[in-house]
């Protein structure tokens, strides 16, 4: 198929590739969003602590966004997968799953993070609606409710605090070894945090509100609420695959104007950063757009010499 030529294309149409496209449009440059509408919250019910959106559904979120967006035709938005990237700065082609291929002057990665499945059954049932990996974004819901914390090693010793801003009547199940130093162990014990090690058996739940957590030792855990620790991939494998460093947990090493270690590529969202909030997405990609657009602003001044 004939080659589509870009100033930027987009891959990853969450809030960071969605605010990006939106400051890009309104500086006037050809924009392709690809993106396989498939994303990470699309199990939540509700999207929390984004100003003048708190409480919106994920899909209504991008719904809303896209209709935005389309004020703008210089944007276009592509429901496809990007499988292959090639070339450089000013050159880059992208082919999608659809064979279509994309002719982009610079690169924005939005590629999000992906849940790798836990082993735990029942899990799958209670998450989106009992059962989350954020307070900041579903603890105000579960507020003085009775929680099962399932995670493990030293991000207990984070979490603990944490949620205790939101509850103090809260469960650690380390799902087995609990992997914490002696001193870890007597911190949690001078808190009066409970912690049981044996692996879960299973979760109980009704109507996707988890009812108790059964260990296999024959513990029953009752509560109303679960936070879990994720088990995250990055959500393409292209950011690697170009070049761009990245670190142990798969997350695409930025500086502070979200530029990669690739010239012409950026990265922006959860796929850059630990602060999985769709506020801060969307914040990254706002920046990432602007000093893409300062970067072709500035190419094509001096191009006029």
């Amino acid at each position: 198929m004939e080659k589509q030529l870009l100033d930027v294309a987009i891959i990853g149409g969450g809030p960071a590739g969605l605010n990006a496209a939106l400051v890009l449009g309104r500086a006037r440059k050809n924009v392709a969003v690809i993106d396989e509408g498939r994303p990470r919250n699309a199990v939540t019910r509700e999207a929390h602590g984004f100003l003048t959106r708190d409480g919106i559904s994920p899909g209504e979120f991008r719904r809303i966004a896209k209709e935005q967006i389309s004020a703008y035709p210089s944007v276009s938005l592509v429901e496809d997968t990007a499988v292959s990237i090639a070339g450089e700065d000013g050159q880059f082609q992208i082919t999608t799953a659809q064979g279509t291929t994309f002719a982009s002057k610079k690169l924005l990665f939005a590629v999000g993070m992906k849940d790798r499945p836990l082993d735990i059954p029942g899990l799958k049932e209670v998450y989106g609606q009992s059962a989350f990996v954020c307070p900041y974004c579903d603890g105000w819901e579960l507020r003085d409710q009775p929680l099962v914390i399932i995670n493990k090693g030293a991000d207990i010793m984070h979490f603990a605090p944490l949620i205790s801003g939101w509850t103090n009547n809260f469960i650690f199940c380390t799902n087995g070894p609990d992997e914490l130093t002696d001193a870890q162990r007597e911190e949690l014990q001078r808190h009066q945090v409970p912690m049981f090690d044996s692996p879960i058996r299973h979760i109980d739940s009704e109507d996707g509100i988890v009812q108790q957590v059964v260990l296999e030792d024959g513990t029953n855990i009752p509560c109303r609420g679960i936070f879990f620790k994720p088990d995250l991939v990055p959500g393409s494998d292209l950011p690697r695959a170009i070049g761009c460093d990245m670190t142990e947990a798969g997350i695409v090493v930025v500086d502070e104007f979200c530029k990669t270690t690739v010239p012409g590529v950026y990265s922006a969202g959860d796929a850059a950063s630990r602060f999985n909030q769709a506020i801060a997405a969307a914040s990254t990609g706002s920046l990432a757009a602007a000093m893409i657009n300062n970067e072709l602003n500035m190419e094509a001044w001096k191009r006029e010499w």
